[in-house]
């Protein structure tokens, strides 16, 4: 794995299966290139349907090399729980950001961004601007 400063990618949904599963499709979709540290967060530590601020917090340092961590969500709950560790201030790692963007189309724009070796800013500019995509 390269050592390259890449920015990691958290993403959050009220299910672990779905995280795992929109992790996996983003990663396999950026292609060949540097491996960006991706991580799901989804579901509480029991197995069930819901957040888990330990999760979130877990997966954001696991992917943490330097360069900043997205943070995409895929419901209400979860950008509140995210929001609070925010206001923690100490629960993420630095130059951590919730981004604005849809969970699908915004993961995979932003795994592929990353793996260019984009900055935090064009991570999260790439992954917002999945909300413009037309499916018809």
């Amino acid at each position: 794995m390269s050592d390259e400063r890449l920015v990691g990618i958290v993403l959050v949904s009220h299910s672990a299966e779905v995280a795992a599963s929109v992790a996996a499709l983003a990663q396999g979709l950026a292609g060949g290139g540097p491996v960006v540290p991706v991580a799901p967060a989804g579901g509480t530590e029991g197995g069930g349907l819901g957040t888990s601020a330990e999760l979130i917090a877990a997966a954001a340092a696991s992917v943490d090399r330097g360069a900043g961590v997205a943070v995409l969500t895929d419901l209400g709950s979860a950008v509140l729980t995210v929001k609070a560790l925010l206001a923690e201030g100490d629960e993420l790692p630095e130059q951590t950001r919730l981004v604005d963007a849809p969970f699908v189309e915004g993961a995979v724009a932003a795994v592929v961004t990353a793996a260019t070796g984009a900055d935090l800013a064009a991570v999260e500019s790439a992954a917002a601007e999945a909300y413009t995509y037309r499916k018809v």
